[in-house]
């Protein structure tokens, strides 16, 4: 049993994936179309040549990459990436939800565990520290960069 990647046609990824799973094959037993990975599906299966039967049925899949990946080459597409990932303090940002929409603020504090962020609003007379989650900010200007 391994993992092959499954070349398919751009942005077809996801449907591709559920076509293969929708097949029921006893041999296939999961596919994986990560966001980041495009023009491939991963697919575990039993062995290759269960692709040979399949593929030519199933739309935008254009072939298998020869050779096998292991658990350890995709398992980092297994993970959710946190939102706050490549949130620096000090990094100035705006608000793109919630009451404070639009507002830009500059990152005081990241906690990671809970995947929130506090900021200090700009525009405010008096500096107030707000909470927000992490998919609730976009970073504009990064002190590191």
């Amino acid at each position: 049993m391994g993992i092959f990647a499954v070349k398919t046609t751009a942005s077809q990824e996801r449907t591709v994936a559920d076509m293969i799973m929708n097949r029921e094959e006893s041999e296939i037993h999961a596919a994986l179309a990560p966001d980041s990975l495009t023009s491939y599906v991963m697919v575990e299966a039993d062995n290759a040549a269960v692709f040979d039967r399949i593929l030519d049925e199933i739309p935008h899949a254009n072939g298998v990459v020869p050779g096998e990946s292991s658990i350890t080459e995709v398992e980092h597409f297994l993970s959710p990436k946190p939102d706050v990932e490549g949130i620096a303090e000090g990094d100035i940002v705006e608000l793109i939800a919630g009451p404070f929409k639009g507002e830009k603020a500059q990152v005081q504090r990241i906690d990671e565990g809970k995947d929130q962020v506090t900021v200090e609003l700009y525009e405010a007379t008096v500096p107030i520290p707000v909470t927000v989650r992490g998919d609730q900010i976009r970073v504009l200007d990064s002190e590191e960069r």
